[in-house]
């Protein structure tokens, strides 16, 4: 027996992907193949490879105890429309070119419609403290069912009105709220819109003041939480140039950066050399920033000197018992 687990019918859109799923099982364990039926009158059923389509086509079969396989096209177009037969067969003879097998191959089907896909065209605009998102699609488009908004995976605004044209309004300015909104339209199948508020980085420091001992590593972090990510960190010493940054792997300089975080890492810190301010700096297509962080830089003996001053009070204590039992008169022997 063999059959096809995935959805027997499933639309897409045109640049999506779809997958299928079947499985068969059979003594001795059955073969499958993939074979497509295309939507035109005279076209007739092919048999498809992994690589195929310019190797949109990834075709992933195990033969253990029963037969799987999983068929994955990606970025479609409407040629992908049509009937995808998953087959399988355990005969001998079954690819045979001129016998043929006792056995006849079992087909599974499914029908996948691959539908142009509208365009989205999303937009921010600014008005009186108030940033207005917006997305509108193109027809021609399948029946909307309503909208959701969303930025990450929070949902922030729903609906359920047929329009092409959707709007979500936020209260602030765009430094607060940069990064990537979504406007989801609920269709079949469902379509998707992006609306990017960006801002040049907005750099903070993770503590404004740091604190090391002589001889350990200091630990400096600033981080960007903006949209788009920076593209390049500096760090640099205050009263050094701008136009001279600390190099990373320099000396005792350890730079590691990402898009929102960078952080400085200084070996064996110095009281002379290493104290002072240092200054992170983002840069991103819309700008730069940056922010300061303060390093200070302490004796490794500071630790003790708390511990030495109440040895030094307890010592001064003792000295003082020990000179008063001295000259105190020693007390009448009685008779």
């Amino acid at each position: 027996a063999g059959f096809i687990k995935s959805p027997l019918s499933q639309k897409r859109l045109t640049q999506d992907s779809v997958e299928l799923y079947c499985e068969a099982i059979g003594n001795p364990i059955p073969e499958l193949q993939w074979w497509f039926e295309g939507n035109e009158p005279n076209e007739t059923y092919a048999q498809l490879w992994d690589g195929a389509r310019q190797d949109r086509v990834k075709i992933n079969a195990t033969y253990n105890l029963h037969s799987t396989s999983t068929i994955y096209i990606a970025n479609l177009t409407s040629d992908d429309s049509g009937m995808y037969e998953c087959r399988a067969s355990n005969d001998p003879d079954r690819n045979h070119l001129s016998k043929s097998p006792k056995v006849k191959w079992i087909r599974s089907q499914a029908n996948v419609f691959v539908i142009e896909r509208p365009d989205v065209k999303g937009h921010v605009t600014e008005d009186s403290g108030k940033l207005i998102l917006s997305c509108n699609m193109t027809s021609p488009y399948p029946a909307i069912e309503g909208h959701e908004w969303l930025h990450g995976d929070k949902i922030l605004q729903k609906d359920s009105e047929s329009n092409a044209y959707t709007s979500y309004t936020i209260e602030g300015k765009m430094e607060e709220h940069s990064g990537v909104y979504e406007c989801v339209y609920k269709t079949s199948p469902v379509i998707k819109g992006e609306v990017y508020i960006s801002v040049a980085p907005q750099v903070v420091a993770y503590k404004k003041s740091e604190h090391g001992n002589e001889g350990d590593t200091g630990v400096l972090t600033c981080k960007s939480p903006s949209f788009p990510p920076a593209s390049s960190w500096v760090w640099y010493k205050n009263g050094q140039e701008v136009s001279a940054p600390i190099i990373n792997g320099s000396g005792r300089y350890i730079i590691k950066s990402s898009g929102n975080k960078t952080e400085l890492r200084i070996l064996k810190l110095s009281i002379e050399e290493d104290t002072g301010d240092y200054h992170c700096n983002a840069t991103n297509s819309y700008g730069s920033n940056g922010a300061t962080v303060n390093l200070r830089v302490r004796s490794r003996l500071a630790a003790l000197w708390p511990f030495l001053g109440i040895v030094a009070e307890v010592l001064v204590l003792v000295t003082i018992i020990f000179i008063y039992e001295k000259r105190r008169k020693p007390d009448e022997v009685l008779d």
